[in-house]
């Protein structure tokens, strides 16, 4: 087995970005596909080797740029410059999401038929947002993600089964969030399901996260059932 892996710049408009794949040689032709949408920070190494990982499993895994060329924050002030102008204007965020599932289309390994994704933190509430676009993908999955609702996409239909996967205890989706969003997803007849975890704050699936005063601590219990509830979502959404 050899994991093949490179950055390949495709565009959203005149916006270069910079994504990175990775698959396993020992199979040829198409095969599923899992887009993974990074935190604030930008496409770190972090969603680089969830992309190895996802290929060590079969999957063409490809990491998405939301920022643009590969840029990464270097604090948290940086990282929030970074993420707000998505934040304020979740079409501009929709469509570089639905930029990034084109690429990903354009790709010789990926199965247009068999794809899903996964996203951390801010990368959670990409991966909502390409859902609530009624993109004809199989599943999303969001780690710790942000649940705040798209306001100009308030009727359109869910297509992907969704799964949630949120610290009980995290602060920047609190129990209200959690409500709406359950609500919402019902009221679009979305297939979802939710995993709470307890005792867990945001980001508990990055070993580097280290501030509860912030909201933010690495869950190593969490983080492995997280990931086990992931593989079983994609098993199930690619097989049945």
């Amino acid at each position: 087995m050899a994991i093949i892996s490179n950055t390949i710049n495709y565009l959203d408009g005149e916006t270069l970005l910079e994504g990175f794949f990775a698959y396993d040689d020992t199979f040829e032709g198409i095969r599923s596909t899992v887009l993974i949408a990074h935190a604030w920070a930008g496409r770190d190494e972090f969603v680089a080797q969830k992309a190895i990982k996802l290929a060590e499993m079969g999957y063409f895994a490809f990491a998405i740029d939301m920022y643009g060329q590969g840029i990464q924050g270097k604090s948290t002030e940086e990282n929030a410059q970074l993420m707000q102008p998505f934040m304020e204007n979740r079409a501009i965020l929709q469509q570089r999401m639905n930029a990034a599932l084109y690429a990903v289309k354009c790709m010789p390994w990926t199965d247009e038929k068999n794809i899903a994704a996964i996203g951390f933190c801010f990368g959670g509430l990409c991966v909502l947002d390409l859902a609530r676009t009624g993109a004809d993908i199989k599943g999303v999955v969001s780690f710790h993600g942000l649940f705040f609702a798209a306001d100009n996409l308030k009727d359109q239909a869910i297509k992907a089964k969704v799964l949630l996967l949120h610290g009980h205890d995290d602060p920047m989706s609190p129990h209200e969030t959690v409500t709406a969003l359950q609500q919402e997803l019902t009221t679009k007849t979305a297939d979802w399901q939710l995993h709470s975890y307890g005792h867990t704050l945001h980001a508990f699936t990055n070993p580097n996260a280290n501030d509860p005063d912030f909201g933010t601590a690495y869950q190593p219990d969490a983080n492995k059932r997280a990931w086990i509830a992931m593989q079983n979502f994609l098993i199930e959404i690619f097989h049945k």
